[in-house]
């Protein structure tokens, strides 16, 4: 799971490719112009870019200048409707990891995403495993002790973020910032109302939750702490 900002001004494309990247399994956010893409780069963390060159307000060139000038790491993807080498050429050195000619294919735009996102194999295992519990992140399946689980969406991202981050507390914000796309309308009771669900779903009558509350904090989750209270 991957938080990924979509920016293109044709609206039709980006709902489409959202829409096919989140069944993918990501969280997307989209805008469609260039300074309102720069402004949300300022203030929300993305795992990954997808950036049209051409855009009303800044055009992506300009945008993603800035974004690396200003310390941001995140892999860029710049789309282009153009063909020519030296339009390619300036995305790239605008600070572009790869760039992708529209139109494209969806499956083609899933792969140069994967390939941008992949990390060393104990990051990005698709099994992640916490004593009784394992998580299929690629079939979205949860099973305590081999029985199957049943979480809705944002519960299953929620988990696997938790998951790929054991021992660390993150704050309600930060949870919505990672989990939740910026567009939602959110408050830190949504992310209390999911983890108490998760909690009814995977925890044992008489055993401490995995997912422990750090008063005043924020959440943690504890691959050991499934012991006898």
């Amino acid at each position: 799971m991957s938080k990924i900002l979509f920016v293109d001004d044709d609206k039709h494309l980006a709902a489409v490719a959202s829409d096919w990247l989140i069944a993918e399994g990501h969280v997307v956010d989209v805008v469609n112009d260039g300074k309102e893409a720069a402004s949300r780069l300022e203030f929300y963390p993305y795992d990954l870019i997808v950036l049209d060159l051409t855009l009303p307000g800044m055009d992506g060139v300009d945008v993603c200048r800035q974004y690396r000038s200003g310390g941001g790491h995140s892999p860029i993807i710049m789309l282009t409707g153009r063909t020519e080498v030296e339009q390619k050429m300036e995305g790239l050195d605008s600070g572009a990891d790869d760039y992708l000619t529209k139109p494209f294919e969806l499956r083609e735009l899933s792969a140069r995403v994967r390939a941008l996102l992949r990390r060393p194999k104990e990051v990005v295992s698709e099994i992640l495993e916490a004593g009784p519990i394992r998580l299929d992140a690629k079939a979205q399946k949860v099973t305590r002790d081999g029985n199957e689980i049943r979480l809705l969406p944002q519960q299953m991202l929620l988990l696997e973020f938790f998951m790929r981050n054991p021992r660390e507390v993150f704050s309600s914000e930060t949870l919505l910032d990672r989990i939740w796309s910026s567009e939602a309308e959110t408050s830190p009771d949504t992310v209390r109302v999911h983890i108490t669900r998760i909690r009814q779903k995977l925890d044992e009558e008489g055993k401490q939750s995995f997912i422990r509350t750090v008063h005043r904090v924020g959440y943690c989750f504890e691959p050991d702490r499934d012991a006898n209270t």
